[in-house]
């Protein structure tokens, strides 16, 4: 199956000035994105990986002025099979669309993990409440939040909880979830999600530089 191309409806500067690149300290693997915040953001991006099984996930996301998210289109494939899903913000919560060929829950199963299942969500309402959209194993997504709630440069101990479109890589599984970001000053933010907890080092516009247990940002030399 062909890799996903931007809808009609997904629209992205003719340039993108300004690059970012980042190396999983997770597992083997790294992030690559090109993207435009003059106006929100526009962004696409390749991150690979080698857990749970190897993978290549390119993405296309969108995001209004207020810095809240309104589409992305994500596409992953490994040795045998491909996985798609689009997400539309509509009026009333979002749209889902998936595609799929091969047989990832095969090949997770053959390489002892537990099958992913059903690409997106057989609920979309269940969405309704999400400004945001996380990216599981991407950094560039929680700037989203951060720039939504202006963490980055907010007062130290200013906490707020978001509910997030969470998409699990790479079953392209999609569920809610409830996340804590609280500013610890300039620079700083600390992000919580159940118990796991992550103080984020950001940039002056809030994209993350250092993501302890998860990855690195590499700026050129």
């Amino acid at each position: 199956m062909p890799l996903s191309t931007p809808s009609r409806n997904v629209r992205f500067m003719p340039t993108m000035p300004k690059s970012l690149f980042w190396t999983r300290t997770d597992t083997a693997g790294a992030e690559h994105v090109l993207l435009d915040g003059g106006q929100g953001l526009a962004a696409r991006g390749v991150a690979l990986a080698v857990d749970p099984i190897p993978y290549t996930c390119r993405y296309q996301l969108t995001v209004g002025p207020d810095w809240a998210a309104t589409g992305l289109e994500v596409a992953v494939e490994g040795a045998g099979w491909s996985r798609t899903v689009r997400l539309e913000r509509t009026g009333d919560g979002w749209r889902v669309r998936t595609g799929e060929e091969g047989d990832l829950d095969a090949a997770l199963r053959a390489a002892g993990h537990a099958p992913a299942g059903l690409p997106g969500t057989d609920d979309p309402g269940r969405l309704a409440d999400a400004l945001d959209i996380d990216l599981s194993g991407s950094p560039l997504f929680n700037t989203l939040p951060v720039r939504r709630l202006g963490l980055s440069r907010g007062p130290a101990d200013q906490a707020r909880r978001v509910t997030v479109a969470w998409v699990l890589v790479p079953g392209l599984v999609l569920v809610p979830a409830e996340q804590t970001y609280t500013s610890l000053g300039p620079g700083r933010v600390r992000f919580a999600s159940d118990t796991f907890t992550a103080d984020l080092d950001v940039d002056p516009d809030g994209f993350v530089v250092r993501y302890p247990g998860l990855a690195e940002r590499i700026d050129p030399r």
